[in-house]
């Protein structure tokens, strides 16, 4: 139960709620399209990049980490991994998973096209590199000098160009 209630947490958050009040601060109508093919045709693009990288990542984490991914400023909310992930989506960077909601985020900003949802997205940014932070202590407790390693090869959001 705790796992669903991980997943759905995370749906609600980042693919639900977060796009939702961007459009919200936008001032943007409901429903709302906007007049450039080519704008609508990158935001969506982007938008279905950031959640395939998403999606890859939690599966990949439930199959190779044994575990879920919210831990949320240290409270579990769903069983942690169990495997330090190297591979796969965690082989591009350390957090792929948030690398695509992120880049789904960018869809939604380029959808958008407006001052305000970009200042909901830097203060999601801004949260969320704190909650990484967070998880960062607790993996190299849990992990020690493997996760260590793997920090210094991997960027924490983008690929290292090395």
């Amino acid at each position: 139960m705790r796992n669903i209630f991980g997943y759905l947490l995370g749906l609600c958050l980042f693919i639900i709620g977060i796009p939702a009040i961007m459009w919200l601060v936008s001032g943007r109508p409901w429903p709302y399209a906007p007049e450039s093919t080519l704008q609508i045709t990158v935001a969506v693009l982007l938008a279905l990049a950031g959640l395939a990288l998403s999606i890859w990542s939690i599966v990949y984490m439930r199959r190779v980490g044994k575990g879920n991914p919210f831990d949320a400023y240290g409270h579990e909310v769903a069983p942690r991994t169990k495997n330090l992930m190297t591979e796969g989506p965690y082989g591009i960077c350390r957090n792929p998973m948030l690398l695509g909601v992120y880049i789904f985020d960018l869809g939604v900003l380029i959808y958008l096209w407006a001052w305000w949802p970009l200042a909901v997205f830097a203060v999601e940014v801004i949260l969320l590199t704190l909650q990484v932070r967070s998880e960062e202590k607790r993996l190299e407790t849990d992990f020690g000098e493997e996760y260590l390693a793997y920090r210094r090869q991997v960027g924490r959001f983008l690929p290292r160009l090395s």
